[in-house]
This record gives C-alpha cells, structure tokens and sequence, in this order.
C-alpha cells in the first residue's frame, strides 16, 4: 500500500515537471529547450501511473509526452 502511495506520488511530480518545463515557452515566449525533457520525465511518469492504476495519471503523462506534437499542431492551425 505504501509502495503505491510513493508511485503515485512520483507520477504526479513526474506531471508536474512536464507541465512546467513548457512555461518558459507558452506563458513567456522565450525559446527554451528544457521542453525536450519531456520526452524522458513523461514515460517514467506514465509507468509509475501504470503501477497505480490510475487511469487518470496515465492520460495526463501520455498527453505530456506527445505535447511537442499536439503545441505543433495547435501552431499550425492558427
């Protein structure tokens, strides 16, 4: 029961730390590359949330993952 506690835990930073990696980017529209850690925080985050079952979490990490793709996307279409 505690294991589960730490994983979800660790797969809610792991989302937290992929949100924020983008802020620099969106909200202040200064070019940084800390958005390409995602791409490894994002997978760990999306196997923590797997061990937890929460279905939720896996969502919200596999969103992040492909958020490079999906801000390209929502960039082309204006």
């Amino acid at each position: 029961m505690k294991k589960l506690k730490n994983y979800k835990k660790i797969s809610i930073i792991c989302l937290l730390i992929s949100i924020s990696v983008w802020i620099p980017n969106i909200i202040f529209q200064i070019p940084a590359p800390f958005w390409m850690t995602t791409f490894l925080i994002a997978p760990i985050g999306i196997l923590f949330a797997f061990f937890t079952k929460k279905s939720w979490l896996i969502l919200a990490n596999t969103a992040m993952f492909f958020s490079f793709f999906i801000f390209m996307f929502a960039g082309y279409q204006r």
